[in-house]
Formats: structure tokens, C-alpha cells, sequence
């Protein structure tokens, strides 16, 4: 299904979205940024911060270290400011970068086992499943945040993968 050269590539574009939105980011007004804009995470800063505090969940999953410590209910206000988010987001994606430059096509063919807070129970799935999860959880997100920003009016950034810079 995916090879390791593909988590590389996705981590690379992950955190080049991430840089291109904190650039939009960086000028927002705080008010806007927490404006309720009717998405399932509300604001702008609260899928922010789901995106992070999910990527840290899937991050641990993978390559040990710590987690969030909190549930889905919590993740929209995991982080609440831009400079809170903008650490832990430079953070998240270095973690992420390291995990995926050390991935090898064997690791995608074992099962990820890890308790679910959201099912209450142990699961298991193919490690691959999970880490294609990942990344498309993070590309849903980010569509969502671009969408609330085209709505108010701003300049969402360029998201197509094909566009990735090669020296990113």
C-alpha cells in the first residue's frame, strides 16, 4: 500500500501546510482567530488545536514519547493562543519528521496495537491504515481551516501536494 518513502514526503508536507498557515496566522486578529465559524472544532484556533493535539495522539502512537493526556472533547482547546500553537506546532511536525525519516517498509507492515479513549478498548489495525489516517486526518483539518478562512476573506495558502517545494 504506502512505502516509507511516502510518510517522508507526507511529514515534508505537513509541515510545509503548517509554516503556510502560521504565516496566515501570524497576522490574524486573536478575536478572529477564535471567532466561532460553525465548524465541528468552532474557530479557526480550535481546529488548530485539534490538529495539533491529534497529530501528537498519532505521533506517540507510532514512535513512543508523550501524548496529550487528553480526549477528542478537550483537543479544540488543547492550545489556546497563537504562540502556544505555533510552539507546539514547530514541535509536533519536527517529532514527526524524525519519526517518518526513521521508518522502514518493514514497520508499515506490522499492526499498531493502542487503546482507544474514544472506543474505550484496545485496538489493532495495520500500522499502514494508521499512518495514511494520519496524514489524511491532518489534510481534513487544514481543508477545514482553509475553508473558514476563505469565508472570512483572507488569503488561505496553497495546499496542493503537488506544488511541495523540494527543499522543504
Amino acid at each position: 500500500m504506502i512505502q516509507a518513502a511516502y510518510c517522508v514526503k507526507m511529514a515534508r508536507y505537513n509541515a510545509w501546510q503548517n509554516s503556510q498557515l502560521s504565516e496566515v496566522v501570524d497576522v490574524m486578529d486573536p478575536a478572529d482567530l477564535h471567532r466561532e465559524r460553525g465548524a465541528f472544532f468552532g474557530s479557526i484556533m480550535g481546529t488548530l488545536s485539534h490538529l495539533v493535539w491529534g497529530d501528537l495522539v498519532w505521533i506517540s502512537r507510532f514512535g513512543g514519547g508523550a501524548s496529550p493526556g487528553s480526549g477528542i472533547p478537550d483537543s479544540r482547546d488543547y492550545v489556546d493562543s497563537h504562540h502556544d500553537w505555533a510552539v507546539a506546532r514547530a514541535t509536533t511536525d519536527a517529532r514527526i519528521r524524525l519519526w517518518a525519516d526513521g521508518v522502514q517498509d518493514a514497520d508499515i507492515l506490522s499492526d499498531l496495537t493502542w487503546f482507544s479513549g474514544a472506543l474505550g478498548r484496545e485496538v489493532s489495525r495495520p500500522a499502514a491504515d494508521c499512518i495514511v489516517h494520519m496524514f489524511n486526518h491532518q489534510t481534513h483539518h487544514r481543508g477545514q481551516i482553509h475553508a473558514m478562512m476563505t469565508a472570512a476573506g483572507m488569503n488561505a495558502p496553497v495546499s496542493d501536494l503537488i506544488f511541495l517545494p523540494e527543499d522543504f
